[in-house]
Order: structure tokens, then sequence, then C-alpha cells
């Protein structure tokens, strides 16, 4: 499971539909390893098409699709895992719901809540945000060291996330991430496939 982790996508939802798939191939092809598709604001509605499309690209090429907070939507779109943070539905609740095949990770700020996801049954944990992040209204600022210390605490594999570029990765490339999850500077490049690439390589 750590490889499929180690270059994490979550998609922006502003993009249209049809953008999003387009983006998201290009991307694999360079090297993403998995993909997160995270809703906010879009109908439950347009949030299970975007899941259903793309659970039939990453498919294709064997990549795994998670789903950001709505359990409903994972398992109606028979998504690989689904992704929740502090706020949502509690691990322990969701792990009754879902299939013993389905992966669940939990984004947590603190070795507190990294300990406590992993104590439930988290599969992986999210950490971030790790630099200063624009694709988040409330995402807070690691303190330092703490990515460290989380890393330190738990067994399961951890995913930096927050801020991540390509000129700041070789700062977290070496403390024993399985990976780092990026949004904008895939999601926004000029070129996705060449994007991801240039992580991928920087990340190996």
């Amino acid at each position: 499971m750590k490889e499929t982790l180690k270059l994490y996508l979550v998609t922006e939802e502003s993009v249209p539909l049809e953008q999003l798939l387009t983006i998201v191939e290009e991307a694999i092809r360079g090297g993403v390893t998995c993909v997160q598709l995270r809703e906010k604001k879009n109908s439950g509605k347009l949030f299970f098409e975007k899941a259903v499309k793309l659970k039939e690209l990453t498919s294709r090429y064997e990549v795994p699709l998670y789903i950001n907070d709505r359990v409903d939507i994972a398992l109606a779109a028979n998504a690989d895992g689904i992704h929740v943070g502090q706020e949502d539905l509690p691990l322990a609740e969701i792990k009754k719901i879902v299939p013993s095949s389905m992966l669940v990770g939990v984004s947590a700020g603190t070795v507190e809540e990294a300990l406590a996801a992993e104590r439930d049954g988290a599969d992986y944990i999210g950490v971030g945000a790790v630099f200063p992040t624009k694709s988040k209204d409330n995402a807070k600022l690691l303190p330092e060291g703490e990515l460290e210390r989380i890393i330190d605490a738990v067994s399961i594999p951890v995913v930096a996330i927050g801020g991540i570029q390509l000129e700041n990765i070789s700062q977290i490339r070496d403390i024993g991430i399985a990976g780092v999850a990026v949004v904008s500077e895939i999601m926004r490049a000029e070129n996705p496939l060449e994007a991801a690439e240039a992580l991928r390589k920087d990340i190996l």
C-alpha cells in the first residue's frame, strides 16, 4: 500500500468534469499513484457523477481512488478508499459501514490525533499543513518538528500535505514520509503530466 501513496493527487472542485478527467489522466500518466476526489460545496449528485467517471478512469490505470468525507458516495461509486477529517464521521463508525477492502485515511495535525487514528484502525494518515497553502481555507500550519514527531509516533504510513511544491519537496523527502499529497502543483499546472513527472522524480 505504501507505494500507492507516494504521489497523492487531491482534486480541486472548481474544475469542470471533462477538464478534471483530462488533468487526472495526464497526472496519472506522469506518475501520480493515487487520487482523492475532494468536493466541499458541490451537490451530492455532481459529487457522485464525478466519482463514477473518475473511478472508471483510475481503474483503467489501476490507480486507487479515494473519496473525501462522503462515505455514501465512496460506497455508491465503488471507490477504493475514503479520507476523512477530524470533524467527520468517527473512524470507528466508518469501519462498521464500509467493506474491509476499502482503505480509510484520516487527517491529523497532532501526535495525539495521529495515535488515535492508528488506534481506531486508519490505514494511513494525512498530515498537514506542512507549508502555507491556498488550497484549503482553514488549513493550520504544523508546528515545527510536528511532522517528524508524528512519523516517529505511528507505524502506519504518513502522507504529507499542504503547500507542497517542487521547490520545497526536498525539505521533507528524507524524514520517513510514505508520500506527498498535492493539489495546485498539478491541478493548476500548464502541463499536469510534466508536473507529476517532476514531483515523482523528486520523491523517488
